[in-house]
């Protein structure tokens, strides 16, 4: 006898996470012959998908959001919009679904909810004691929802908060665009040895296709098998699209200097240079298997074709 068919809704139909969820899913139904997932997208933007019926779906990925915001100039508009989109409207679908008997809801959050990178030159590593402290509204936000929709958990409905690190790879939005331009123009670039936790979309979408297997909820923290420096990362960059970049300290103290210089410039030496990593055993603990591809691979495969 076959296994069922488990269904999936996604919400965000132009979500970069969603459509490469999508995608890996129908691979994997192709690569073993049969229809293992049927994935439907769904855009909360539009009117009337309050009313849509989801009482057919196992999991709900909920990865529609706002992010990569301009803190420092903001508006109390634009700060509004945040929390309505990234916190209200993801328990409004929480609860939809809870209601129509969905059995997993699965919140993409980030590590963003820690707050800003330590500057360059020191470290900062998430444990099991790390307790969140949003930076800025954004971070808020996504703290705000995680709490929010643990609180709808249980009577077999699940909660499943996925604090991502840095996400990339093939047509990837962010901070990795700006690492393939600086790849691209540079020839030197400053050897700094900061530790970033980093994740592979491929393996992102193998990890959220292991946690709807699993059916269950709590708080995850995917990631690559191994930690970054962001000059390892553009020298990798550089070479799979045929390039050479030198690493040299000698441009180090500039980095240093901007560091502690306070904010814009500042801000953005930290956010490029900075550390920020998770502790691997927070991400193995529940959900193995999924690391597919080491950071050398995955940034060769968005070179591919």
């Amino acid at each position: 006898m076959g296994r069922s068919v488990k269904q999936i809704l996604i919400t965000g139909v132009h979500s970069y996470v969603g459509e490469n969820v999508r995608r890996w899913l129908e691979g994997y139904n192709a690569e073993h012959g049969e229809e293992r997932y049927r994935v439907t997208m769904q855009s909360l933007r539009e009117a009337g998908w309050e009313t849509a019926e989801w009482k057919d779906y196992d999991s709900v990925f909920h990865v529609a959001g706002i992010a990569h915001a301009d803190v420092g100039r903001a508006s109390e508009e634009t700060k509004e919009r945040y929390y309505k989109v990234n916190r209200d409207l993801a328990v409004q679908a929480a609860k939809k679904a809870r209601a129509s008997g969905v059995r997993q809801f699965v919140y993409m959050s980030s590590v963003i909810v820690y707050g800003d990178s330590a500057p360059p030159g020191k470290k900062k590593r998430i444990s099991e004691q790390t307790l969140p402290a949003p930076a800025n509204f954004y971070g808020d936000s996504k703290l705000q929802a995680e709490r929010m929709l643990s609180g709808l958990a249980g009577n077999g409905f699940s909660v499943a908060i996925v604090r991502a690190p840095m996400i990339y790879g093939r047509g990837s939005r962010g901070n990795f665009p700006l690492l393939v331009k600086l790849a691209e123009r540079l020839v030197a670039f400053p050897s700094i040895a900061n530790e970033r936790s980093v994740l592979y979309i491929e393996n992102l979408a193998e990890f959220l296709r292991l946690l709807a297997e699993s059916g269950q909820g709590g708080i995850f923290f995917p990631q690559n098998a191994e930690y970054a420096s962001t000059a390892q990362m553009v020298r990798l960059i550089a070479a799979a699209g045929g390039r050479r970049i030198r690493l040299w300290r000698i441009l180090n103290p500039l980095v240093w200097l901007a560091g502690r210089m306070p904010g814009k410039a500042g801000g953005m030496a930290a956010k490029a240079f900075g550390s920020l990593s998770i502790d691997q055993s927070l991400s193995v603990r529940e959900i193995d298997g999924y690391r597919i591809y080491s950071l050398e691979e995955s940034i060769g495969r968005i070179y591919e074709g």
